[in-house]
């Protein structure tokens, strides 16, 4: 089936801008940025936290190389998607200077917003099929086009440290506010009935609980921080570090087994279903959704909106764990056929953000690849 033209354009976009940034790079450069197309393995590996995400780090291109590597991730966004894409990886040296720049994750500078890293999978046109994805601390994007066609784009992850700071004026720097002011004005509509459905546990959890995996699964519980980084650290005291920060956040927050049962990840929706809501809420929900999707290019937000057009908005479930006021811990969740969103506001004195945007069927294309598999060999 042939693509519709604007989405198309995307595709076309996608893969005139990979292809100017490997032709500008050198033979050793090539060697991290472009590797050759696989269903598995790497190109699943997905990471949030400051460790390498596999690629070629923009600390490691000249200026044009930097460039052009920014304009092939402009292609995967909305403008304010990118604009809060490129805030994020300015708030490291936001983050470097709140940590008196001292924090040390074994290497010469621990918080750097040139740690990004932008892979291609392989060869970027209009036939067959390839990937990118770009990742570092807070961001990660992956991307599948399938003959001319973008397939995937989750999982989608953006995060923000610090989640506000201070600007000049009588104003604050939130990069993922919507993303936290609309789903507090929702719950905080809900009567006492909804709000019984919708309310998981009174304490959030330190995390999105599906964390980095590459697939989710029923049953999936909170990953330990020191899973969701690439590899095990070889210096005792960086792996110490992990360890204590997800124990001492645990702690701190008072998380009990009771509470991670409450949250885990399962099959069938917790929350209260949209169909229970009102249809101002219901309007609330779909422009709490809207702040995820509309991550995309408009062309393709567009496409993934009209999944939960009408009646089908119904299906997706609203979850919430913590408190409801400004600054307290609080996490949420929506769920639903073929979308789980999670967002999580705990950590650094409730200052510290993590989202997620996921397809738990067509997360990196499984569900397209499938099907693309089966006309070939039809």
């Amino acid at each position: 089936m042939t693509p519709p033209a604007r989405e198309s354009a995307v595709a076309d976009r996608m893969a005139a801008a990979a292809r100017a940034w490997l032709a500008g790079l050198d033979d050793a450069q090539r060697a991290q940025a472009a590797w050759p197309w696989e269903d598995g393995g790497e190109r699943l590996r997905w990471f949030y936290t400051p460790t390498d995400h596999g690629g070629l780090a923009l600390r490691d291109m000249r200026p044009a190389q930097q460039s052009l590597a920014m304009q092939l991730v402009a292609t995967g966004l909305s403008r304010a998607g990118y604009v809060t894409v490129s805030t994020i990886m300015g708030l490291e040296n936001v983050l470097d200077e709140l940590e008196g720049w001292q924090v040390d994750w074994g290497r010469e500078r621990g918080r750097d917003p040139q740690l990004y890293w932008l892979r291609v999978f392989g060869e970027p046109g209009d036939h067959g099929t390839w990937s990118w994805r770009f990742g570092g601390h807070h961001i990660s994007l992956n991307v599948l086009v399938v003959d001319g066609e973008v397939q995937a784009s989750t999982p989608c992850f953006l995060g923000a440290d610090p989640a506000e700071s201070p600007l000049l004026g009588p104003h604050l720097l939130r990069p993922l506010g919507g993303a936290e002011d609309l789903a507090r004005e929702l719950v905080r509509s809900l009567d006492e009935s909804q709000a019984e459905r919708a309310l998981l546990t009174g304490t959030a959890p330190v995390d999105i609980v599906g964390g980095n995996r590459p697939r989710i699964g029923d049953g999936d519980r909170l990953l330990p921080l020191p899973d969701v980084w690439r590899g095990v650290f070889s210096e005792p005291r960086l792996a110490e570090r992990v360890e204590a920060m997800h124990r001492g956040a645990e702690e701190k927050a008072g998380v009990r087994p009771q509470d991670h049962d409450a949250v885990r990840l399962t099959a069938r929706p917790k929350g209260v279903a949209a169909a229970d809501l009102s249809r101002a809420q219901q309007e609330q929900l779909r422009a709490l959704l809207d702040v995820y999707l509309g991550r995309l290019p408009e062309e393709l937000a567009e496409r993934e909106a009209a999944k939960f057009a009408g009646d089908r908005l119904g299906q997706v479930h609203f979850a919430w764990a913590g408190g409801t006021e400004r600054h307290q811990p609080h996490y949420y969740r929506m769920q639903g056929p073929r979308l789980l969103v999670e967002y999580d506001n705990t950590q650094r004195d409730v200052n510290h953000v993590h989202s997620v945007w996921r397809d738990p069927e067509g997360d990196f294309g499984f569900d397209a690849l499938r099907l693309h598999l089966q006309n070939a060999h039809a």
